[in-house]
């Protein structure tokens, strides 16, 4: 599945014909296969069903990694997914809130999505609902103090059946995130706050599948910081941060898809068992 999504990453990003943020969407790709096809519990065929559980990208610039888990978990169509940025398509550069395509919010303004995630799962717990909320937000992100705002509410009110994931690539758009605003260790600063706080190797299908499964301590939420690499999958794309945001050029296509396929992941398509 995640094998499917980089190549679709790659097509769409190219056919499009504008910039898009290629870096960012390649490093979330492998967390994504597996939330979308292994841990969220969804229905294609009712994407309103009120027992879903929400998945929310924080990191709203991060939809190259989004919408290609939507289209390999049957949430979109094919001919939908073909329409990223173009002119009233309703996937453009952030995501905009459709539950019909089940996208749960929309993003874009980044350090909300935590808050948001933090008030669904509340309401579940109000509802004495059982679905999960997971929130995916990028490192370079959680230097907004409305992430730790939010941090400290959640454990405050024991939202065990929240899951907050950081992709931690490391990189942001002006640079390396340790030289833009230095965080420390990621985890150590979760776990300060109360919570269940796991590190795992973002690019590691086994290790991320484990994380996830594992149950989190009754009374807490929890965080998996996922340790991933920029423009994963491309090797000219991975750890340049100028592939950030930058349109895909013919050339860079074909040499992306190349890339791909050397390393046995070009051709593959997605499957209902397995990320």
């Amino acid at each position: 599945m995640a094998a499917f999504m980089r190549r679709k990453i790659l097509d769409v990003s190219y056919t499009c014909g504008l910039t898009a943020h290629l870096g960012g969407g390649l490093s979330m790709v492998d967390v994504m296969a597996v939330l979308y096809g292994h841990v969220l519990r969804l229905d294609p065929k009712t994407p309103r069903w009120p027992d879903r559980d929400r998945f929310i990208l924080s990191k709203g610039h991060g939809v190259l990694g989004f919408y290609p888990a939507l289209l390999a978990a049957g949430l979109i169509s094919e001919e939908v997914f073909a329409t990223f940025q173009a002119n009233g398509s309703a996937l453009i550069a952030h995501p905009v809130m459709n539950l019909d395509l089940g996208i749960e919010s929309s993003n874009g303004s980044l350090g909300h999505g935590l808050s948001m995630g933090v008030g669904i799962a509340l309401a579940a717990r109000k509802k004495r609902a059982g679905f999960k909320t997971v929130v995916l937000l990028g490192d370079g992100e959680c230097n907004e103090g409305a992430v730790w705002e939010a941090v400290m509410l959640a454990a405050q009110l024991g939202l065990d059946s929240l899951t907050a994931v950081v992709d931690h690539n490391k990189l942001q758009s002006d640079g390396e995130s340790r030289d833009i605003m230095q965080v420390g260790n990621m985890a150590e600063r979760f776990a300060a706050f109360g919570w269940h706080a796991l590190e795992v190797d973002g690019h590691d299908i086994d290790a991320l599948v484990t994380a996830f499964d594992a149950p989190a301590p009754a009374g807490r939420p929890r965080v998996i910081v996922a340790h991933t690499i920029k423009g994963k999958g491309v090797p000219f794309m991975e750890n340049d941060n100028t592939w950030h945001h930058k349109r895909l050029t013919k050339a860079d296509h074909e040499a992306a898809l190349a890339a791909l396929t050397a390393r046995g992941g070009g051709e593959a398509a997605a499957t209902e068992d397995a990320p």
